[in-house]
């Protein structure tokens, strides 16, 4: 056979191979799509399982759920299973699994709330765990019982703030951060400068801590129904055992898990039957209308999910963590904004904040949206610095007690490398034209004149833009704004004393919220419609929508590098790219720390 025929057939076995796969593909899509409600039997118990990061919003995959194994479950889907299972006459309880989590204490509260809703109605849910944490109790004195495995543990320890700093390290490298801050308490430049936490940053911790704290102390007293005097002798005793824990009543006993389904039967009424359990995986697919929700008037929620930035949002669906694109929420924005079928627009933010020039491009979407129809901002976790800045012009904010926002400031900088260079044997040299051409040279730190401009493009933007943004968004003046800025950390209760929170709830009360300013009548329904709509994973893969396959492949790939590394080395590395950025001349308007409640 001749070259040319080897090569047709070559090229024509493979065409024919990935036919047959994008057939297989389709078809195995069509039949996960297929599939009807499940069979729900009445007097059922659902069972829920809490663990993970449990980000805000996943978009739903069924193809690749079911057939790569692909994790989309998300706060937004479980809050949402919990709602229907209240409207659902057939549930006559829940079961919720609680394994170790990473959710933030604003999400955490959220999950409290929805459960106290659900109970409202008289119907049970009983908490199970093998072993939990802090935060895994908290979630679990929502529920009517706790049951904990004999062999189990209760590790309420108290809480503890973690901050990393990066100073020593980058000492050892020759690499000497110059920044500029602006806010006494704008102190994120000191990751890289100082070797431990400055009197300011110490002062905010402090006073996050001690609220938490009280809060977690006064929830576990009130639920368990003891003193906090108690409770915290409790937790200075801790960890307890299964046993030491149902002794002194912080939960209901010890049991394995098919004895707290024995426990439910007795409750439910069953005689000899088996329980009838739905699995989250199964109830999914029973849809908001077949149980009197979700139908109404259209209310668009558009998600702010991760450090911001210019380009595409990144969803979380390829397997790698969120980040907020300001194109994508901009034009999620402004699709909302022009689509008449929508009569409000929520505004999840859940972002420790980013870039000044994508916030601000994300802040004018929302202003010139709120001008058409009501825009209301629910935070999350975390909704600071350039999160507060896309979040301030909303027509009403909503955020949970434990929320961290604030951090009005800016910081900016970058890393003189010309100490590692030596050190590595590196001579880097410059051919300039332009007085400033070498602002943001490697090797050299600003000179006077560098300087000079550089701190007053910073000051700029704090009090030309920052400040006066919020000021108008809140209806209060600069000056009483920027005293209770200055980079500061507020949690959500210190920030709605200090008027920059109007309510406290989650993305529940937000649509209420919004419902109202829309002149729904209170008795009817909304239907929550995310923007944009949701790419599937096969849309992703092969180009659809604003990404291409080629930059899904290298997110995938990275993301699988990192994952692969501790935790503290995985923070480690997103400090330094936040270095990398700054060395563009970006002004950052982010949290002063990376700051963990454990």
């Amino acid at each position: 056979m001749s070259r040319g025929g080897k090569i047709f057939l070559w090229v024509a076995g493979l065409l024919v191979v990935l036919g047959l796969a994008v057939v297989v593909c389709v078809a195995l899509l069509f039949a996960s799509l297929g599939e009807g409600e499940p069979d729900v039997r009445d007097n059922s118990v659902l069972v829920l399982k809490v663990e993970g990061a449990l980000p805000d919003y996943v978009p739903e995959d069924p193809f690749a759920s079911r057939f790569l194994g692909r994790d989309d479950g998300s706060l937004v889907r479980l809050l949402s299973e919990i709602r229907k299972a209240k409207a659902d006459k057939r549930i006559g309880a829940i079961l919720l699994e609680i394994d170790m989590t990473v959710i933030g204490w604003g999400k955490a509260e959220e999950i409290r709330d929805t459960l106290a809703d659900f109970r409202s109605t008289g119907k049970p849910v009983y908490a199970y765990m093998e072993y939990g944490t802090n935060k895994e109790y908290y979630l679990a004195t929502a529920c009517d019982r706790i049951y904990v495995a004999p062999i189990g543990d209760l590790f309420i320890v108290g809480l503890a703030a973690d901050v990393m700093s990066l100073g020593g390290s980058l000492d050892k490298l020759g690499v000497k951060p110059d920044f500029y801050q602006i806010g006494k308490y704008k102190t994120a430049p000191e990751q890289y400068t100082r070797k431990e936490m400055s009197e300011a940053s110490r002062e905010v911790i402090n006073s996050i801590l001690d609220e938490f704290f009280a809060r977690y102390v006064s929830t576990i007293a009130a639920a368990r129904k003891k003193s906090e005097a108690d409770v915290r002798t409790l937790i200075d005793s801790a960890p307890l055992g299964a046993w030491e824990a149902k002794q002194a009543g912080l939960i209901d006993d010890a049991k394995y898990r098919d004895e707290v389904e024995d426990e439910l039967k007795k409750r439910l009424g069953y005689k000899d039957d088996k329980l009838r359990k739905v699995k989250a995986s199964d109830y999914r697919r029973v849809r908001p209308e077949s149980v009197g929700l979700g139908e109404g008037e259209r209310i668009a929620l558009v998600f702010a999910s991760g450090p911001i930035g210019g380009g595409s949002s990144n969803d979380g669906s390829a397997f790698s963590s969120q980040s907020t694109g300001s194109d994508t929420v901009v034009k999620a924005l402004n699709d909302a904004r022009d689509d008449k079928t929508v009569k409000a627009i929520v505004l999840r933010v859940d972002s420790p904040g980013g870039t000044s020039y994508a916030s601000d491009v994300i802040w004018h979407a929302v202003e010139k949206a709120k001008a058409q129809k009501p825009v209301v901002v629910s935070m999350s976790d975390v909704a600071a610095s350039g999160g507060y800045y896309i979040s301030a012009t909303a027509s009403k904010i909503v955020a949970q007690p434990s929320t961290i926002t604030g951090s009005i400031g800016v910081y900016a900088g970058k890393p003189v490398l010309k100490g590692f260079y030596d050190w590595i044997g590196v001579n880097n040299e410059y051919v300039l034209r332009g007085k400033q051409a070498g602002m943001f040279r490697e090797t050299e730190p600003f000179n006077a004149d560098e300087r000079a401009k550089f701190e007053a493009m910073l000051k700029s933007f704090y009090y030309d833009d920052f400040l006066p943004k919020v000021a108008k968004g809140r209806g209060r003046d600069v000056e009483y704004i920027d005293s209770i800025a200055q980079g500061r950390v507020w949690t959500g209760t210190q920030a709605k004393e200090r008027g920059l929170v109007d309510e406290f709830g989650g993305l529940d009360k937000a649509v209420e919220i919004a419902k109202g300013l829309a002149n729904i009548p209170a008795d009817k329904g909304v239907r929550r419609v995310v923007f944009p709509a949701p790419r599937t994973f096969l849309q992703q893969w092969l180009g659809g929508g604003d990404e291409n396959a080629a930059s899904v492949k290298a997110r995938e790939q990275r993301a699988a590098v990192e994952s692969a590394l501790p935790e503290d080395m995985r923070r480690a590395l997103r400090y330094l790219s936040i270095l990398e950025n700054m060395k563009r001349g970006e002004t950052m308007a982010m949290l002063p720390f990376d700051l963990r409640i454990k």
